[in-house]
């Protein structure tokens, strides 16, 4: 006892000679559970603290105030670090969710963990850039607030700074002579970088995931390594070692799957009645999403003409504008119920193609009703006699928005919590969780969400919220009324699909009307930043004529006329990144071949070696067997 005692002493006494730094990774190396490296670091601080106080007669007012000042801050900062990591609510529920019910199901809350990190970072740009510098020079708002507002964005709120239409074309100076910010260029720049690195982010993540599941699987996932090498000597808490447990055999299991899978020999004839059943299939699919979109059309159409014929602030205009997002939302709900119920008709020979052609079916049918949705504001709404188009298009978004994610929370209670009271009496056993319908839901929610962006700037905050509330009712549900897959299997490359959906056809076709918006609309006359301009991309280029007169300024000047309009340097470029990409792929294959030689060889050495082991014990036979007579 005196001696562990006499070395946890000594080891405090050398932690708290380091640098901080070299203190914090001395720390961390320790193969030590997380309470008790806590408590040595707590001890070391307050060893620091008698010896700062020992020598404080020593050392002048001001050196000690400082001491104490950093300590304190520095206390202060590892307990925040402490909350902040209780405040990621989700890092204990993945892991309980990825043991109970697989990877398949929690690719879905991965998935929803990394949009609500995209719409928080798209919160804090356009509120930092935007909405902040608005503030200083917004009007009072003279509307009052009845309540409505909140589901339908009109009346109050269109004199908010949720709506385009609201911020200002002027220069924002607070100080007489001092510095001036320019809204038109804040707006479109801050629009535009944006876009800019959401589509940086989307490339690199999913190179890295096409990376780790499609081109070298076996380095992040060896069956071996699973089960002889990953498991975690820091746990020690009973219900943490059994999670842990459970997480891994869900893993081996699935990799197991893979191995046994069964391939399934159909005669002609069935093979004839599959095709026939998959083409049906298909057909009525595809014919409800044509019906779904005309019905979108028509709706939008009298939606528009409501607001031009009444009032805008007429409660009862402002209820019947509701009908278009109901409509939608029903669609979006509905239907994919069907598709797949059409799934589970087709009989595929493994989860994954069902998975697949549902959510083939439903991008179809999400994305053709955006798509109408795009026709219809850009050259329908854009041209009406409304006095701000922009604000219209937001206000039919945010709609659109609240009432999916409305929906969302109800397809939870009547899909899921209906459906288990259901099975559970007549003994049709727990519904499984259906991951492509709320894959897509999340997918048309977010697209919604990148369009909106340019007509109401606050719309992430908005999708911030509601992505919070939908993982918190998404995880409950899935608890209570959801069983584990029937069927294992593995679901490594699930999530590079989800980016890939996500990157096209979703965010290079908002890339396409926001292209569209910017450089061939013409804004509104009466409201916005870009009012009285040909186009919002008009700003930019009276900016750089502005420019030209500063000879500090040339430079920005030459980068745009040389770089930034210059075909032949996007061409140049374009050739770069497509040799580089070709590079990139052969060093990959070339890894790719030698790791699979380097297995080979690794094989056959093993072969050879027990041959040789095989030979020699068989000569030890011999030599042990008695000569014959």
């Amino acid at each position: 006892f005196f001696h562990g005692f006499y070395a946890e002493d000594k080891l405090v006494g050398n932690l708290a000679s380091m640098t901080t730094s070299e203190r914090i990774k001395a720390i961390q190396k320790m193969p030590e559970t997380m309470k008790k490296k806590r408590e040595i670091r707590d001890k070391v601080l307050k060893e620091i603290t008698k010896k700062s106080s020992h020598h404080s007669t020593q050392l002048p007012c001001c050196t000690h105030c400082l001491q104490g000042a950093a300590l304190s801050f520095r206390r202060f900062g590892n307990t925040l670090l402490e909350y902040f990591s209780l405040l990621r609510f989700w890092h204990k529920t993945l892991k309980i969710i990825g043991a109970e019910f697989g990877t398949s199901v929690l690719s879905y809350f991965i998935f929803l963990k990394w949009l609500l990190a995209f719409n928080v970072f798209s919160f804090l740009i356009n509120f930092s850039f935007i909405t902040i510098p608005q503030f200083i020079a917004a009007e009072p708002n003279n509307l009052t607030f009845t309540g409505l507002e909140l589901f339908t964005g009109s009346g109050y709120f269109q004199q908010t700074v949720l709506y385009y239409g609201f911020y200002t074309n002027a220069t924002i100076s607070k100080i007489t002579n001092g510095a001036s910010y320019n809204m038109q260029l804040a707006y479109i720049f801050t629009v535009g970088l944006y876009f800019v690195v959401c589509f940086l982010i989307l490339l690199v993540s999913m190179a890295k995931s096409f990376c780790r599941n499609f081109i070298n699987p076996w380095m992040y996932s060896g069956k071996a390594s699973k089960l002889l090498c990953t498991w975690d000597f820091n746990i020690t808490n009973e219900k943490a070692v059994k999670l842990k447990q459970k997480n891994l055999s869900t893993q081996i299991k699935e990799d197991l799957s893979e191995v046994n899978r069964e391939v399934l020999n159909f005669s002609v004839r069935e093979r004839v009645v599959h095709i026939v059943i998959h083409l049906a299939s298909w057909a009525a699919s595809l014919g409800t999403a044509v019906a779904a979109c005309a019905g979108v059309y028509f709706l939008s159409i009298n939606n528009l003409k409501l607001f031009v014929e009444g009032h805008e602030n007429d409660q009862e205009t402002q209820a019947a504008m509701l009908v278009l997002p109901i409509i939608a939302s029903l669609l979006n709900t509905l239907i994919p119920f069907f598709y797949s119920w059409l799934g589970q008709l087709e009989r595929f020979q493994t989860p994954g193609h069902q998975i697949y052609v549902t959510i083939a079916r439903n991008i179809v049918l999400k994305i053709s009703i955006v798509g109408i949705l795009c026709y219809y504001w850009l050259n329908i709404v854009a041209v009406s006699e409304s006095q701000c188009w922009e604000t219209l298009v937001g206000q039919d978004i945010y709609r659109l928005v609240l009432v999916d994610f409305i929906f969302c929370l109800l397809g939870s209670f009547f899909g899921e919590f209906l459906r288990r009271i259901i099975g559970t009496a007549l003994k049709l056993g727990l519904p499984e969780f259906d991951i492509a319908r709320n894959v897509l839901d999340l997918i048309y929610a977010q697209t919604l969400t990148w369009i909106g962006i340019l007509f109401s700037p606050l719309l992430p905050g908005i999708q911030m919220i509601a992505f919070s509330i939908v993982f918190c009712v998404k995880k409950v549900s899935l608890m209570m009324n959801c069983q584990p897959p029937r069927k294992v299997w593995r679901t490594a490359q699930m999530t590079t699909s989800f980016m890939f959906l996500l990157f096209f056809p979703s965010f290079l076709g908002v890339l396409s009307v926001i292209g569209v918006t910017v450089w061939r609309l013409k804004p509104s006359e009466e409201c916005g930043p870009f009012r009285g301009l040909p186009s919002m991309y008009a700003a930019v280029s009276e900016w750089i004529k502005l420019l030209e007169s500063y000879t500090a300024s040339k430079w920005v000047v030459w980068i745009y006329y040389n770089l930034v309009t210059s075909e032949l340097f996007f061409f140049i470029l374009s050739v770069i990144v497509l040799i580089i990409s070709y590079l990139y792929w052969q060093i990959i294959e070339g890894r790719k071949t030698m790791t699979k030689l380097l297995h080979k060889q690794i094989i056959n050495e093993g072969k050879d070696k027990m041959f040789l082991l095989e030979k020699l014990r068989a000569l030890q036979r011999a030599n042990q067997t008695p000569p014959a007579p």
